[in-house]
């Protein structure tokens, strides 16, 4: 009975997997059109010209918009594997490929003996969520890479470093997989790992660090939580002004530094936070890494000065690899990330000009996104706490030294 029942479940989240990622191939080819701006002009226009500089053998080092590790060539230079497509074809089916490679670490993962398939699902019905977003941007690469190290935390720690390492150089969140990890040849694999790569390419290729300055000169992000801050200063007379910025759509004047600033503040509260709980825990079980990674990756998310819709694909594969486990906790926050999924896509690309605008209808959208991603965070973070930090024992009561005797006697008579 129960083999059966796996069977029709595998058999319906196949079918389901199957359908929603036709619609977003579709979608992504414009066979039909998705409501709001062109979320696929990024792969057409920004990272097919990072790709013409990337295979001259050195990094676009004049173009500020290039703000990741050396490792993200390598997905902006997949699509050289499809040469007989167009470039933006061949990213979308790179994209669509790792989509299903995440999938079938999740599938196994989920029919090992005491797994479950529920996390197979989350990935199943959280990435259509985003809409073509997803296949629009290679964080869905990274996020199958972050997945596969999670996944093989317990049982191959030298590979799950390894793998740690190179995420890590392809869009640096992976390394918070570690936060969550205690053997050491886990972290000893990451580092030799991020050693080896990043020489490999500072020596092949001018510019590989170019990315940190880019990244030190981000502003606030018109969908990060400290926006709000701005979007309703505009309706009080602030007179700052809303424009591409370093890539990204930004806030850009008066406080906005200070803003900013307070996001990064926050950030290193997070972190602090992390490591206060990394020093008191002392129950690690097989799915604490990942519900660790969750909990960590929610922070960064959260308090960081950007919150770009791809972001979230992160979170999705990290729940979906935390419902892998029977014994894991993040069943309440995974729920909240999958809702904030798709009050994502509603912000952007549907109503992204409202958003942009800060519009009634922009504000409460990204004060619904955001107040679930916080709610997520501080469920997660409680949630891991009480499954690995110990309760302090109870205080036995002392008697005092003077009703000793009395105690004595009275206990004689």
């Amino acid at each position: 009975m129960e083999t059966t029942g796996v069977r029709r479940s595998l058999t319906w989240l196949l079918l389901a997997w199957g359908a929603t990622r036709l619609l977003l191939l579709l979608f992504v080819f414009k066979v039909y059109v998705f409501p709001g701006p062109d979320v696929t002009s990024d792969v057409s226009i920004i990272y097919q010209g990072w790709y013409d500089v990337l295979r001259t053998g050195t990094f676009p080092q004049s173009d500020v918009t290039w703000q990741y590790p050396p490792a993200a060539a390598l997905a902006i230079l997949s699509p050289a594997l499809l040469p007989f497509l167009e470039y933006t074809q061949a990213f979308f089916l790179m994209a669509f490929a790792a989509d299903l490679a995440a999938l079938v670490l999740l599938l196994y993962a989920g029919l090992r003996p005491g797994r479950r398939l529920r996390g197979a699902w989350v990935w199943v019905a959280g990435v259509p969520l985003l809409g073509p977003t997803v296949y629009s941007r290679y964080d869905v690469m990274v996020t199958a890479a972050a997945v596969a190290a999670v996944l093989a935390a317990a049982r191959h720690p030298k590979v799950a470093g390894a793998l740690v390492g190179f995420g890590a150089l392809l869009k640096v969140w992976p390394a918070l997989i570690l936060v969550g990890i205690r053997r050491r040849s886990v972290w000893a694999s990451a580092a030799v790992t991020v050693v080896v790569v990043a020489g490999l390419f500072s020596v092949a290729m001018p510019g590989a660090f170019a990315f940190l300055t880019f990244q030190r000169e981000r502003g606030t992000e018109v969908e990060s939580l400290g926006s709000l801050v701005f979007h309703i200063a505009r309706h009080h007379g602030w007179n700052g002004s809303v424009l591409l910025n370093y890539g990204s759509v930004e806030f850009l004047g008066p406080w906005v530094t200070m803003v900013s600033t307070a996001a990064l503040a926050l950030t290193g509260m997070a972190f602090g936070l992390l490591l206060l709980w990394r020093l008191a825990a002392t129950r690690f079980e097989a799915h604490t890494a990942a519900d660790a990674a969750l909990v960590a990756v929610l922070m960064f998310t959260t308090t960081s000065r950007v919150i770009s819709p791809q972001y979230m694909v992160w979170l999705v594969g990290l729940a979906a690899a935390c419902l892998c486990f029977r014994a894991s906790r993040m069943g309440v926050p995974t729920v909240l990330v999958l809702m904030a999924c798709f009050v994502t896509v509603l912000e952007f690309p549907i109503w992204f000009a409202d958003v942009v605008g800060s519009t009634p209808r922009g504000i409460v959208l990204l004060v619904a996104r955001n107040g679930l991603l916080v709610l997520a965070t501080v469920i997660g973070m409680r949630e891991l706490w009480k499954a690995t930090v110990p309760k302090p024992a109870p205080e036995v009561p002392v008697p005092d030294q003077a009703e000793a005797p009395a105690q004595e006697a009275s206990a004689s008579s």
